[in-house]
């Protein structure tokens, strides 16, 4: 098996693994009803970049620099999770983005309307896979493929030259 096929095979895991993922969560947030918080929203991008990635991997010539972006976004997905993993279990502190902004509002009308609109506080965790929050699964899965990405990129790299 060549090189060249073994990476789009690779491309096209990740292109699956991606969709997948996108597919579960959005899935848990619309058939499920579990809202997401607004890192959980965040973090959904990386997916959404990968998909195109993959697909510009897999039907280029140069695998390799589609490679090193595909590394990138996920190093990037490992921090955002990461980040996130830490304020649910209160290494970090919230960000101003994740708690609600109802304190500024003045009328009762607006009030009652952002409750119902409002994103849970991210360091709420509503939803578990064996018992375990989206936000640590999506670190584990992120670390996982930005080693290994960074890996057959450094292999790629050292047999071109």
């Amino acid at each position: 098996m060549s090189q060249n096929s073994s990476l789009k095979k690779y491309f096209l895991l990740i292109f699956c693994i991606s969709v997948f993922s996108l597919l579960s969560v959005i899935y848990i947030e619309f058939v499920l009803n579990q809202k997401p918080c607004k890192l959980c929203v965040y973090q959904r991008i990386p997916y959404i970049v990968t998909i195109f990635i993959c697909f510009l991997g897999f039907t280029s010539q140069k695998k390799i620099n589609w490679l090193f972006f595909l590394t990138l976004v996920f190093i990037s997905s490992s921090f955002l999770s990461g980040y996130h993993v830490g304020i649910e279990n209160g290494i970090f502190s919230e960000f101003s983005g994740c708690s609600s902004t109802n304190i500024n509002l003045i009328d009762k009308t607006d009030i009652i309307n952002s409750l119902n609109d409002s994103m849970p506080s991210c360091k709420e965790i509503n939803f578990r896979i064996f018992d375990l929050s989206l936000a640590t699964i999506n670190l584990f899965i992120s670390i996982i493929i930005s080693v290994y990405s960074a890996k057959l990129f450094i292999n790629e790299k050292n047999r071109s030259n």
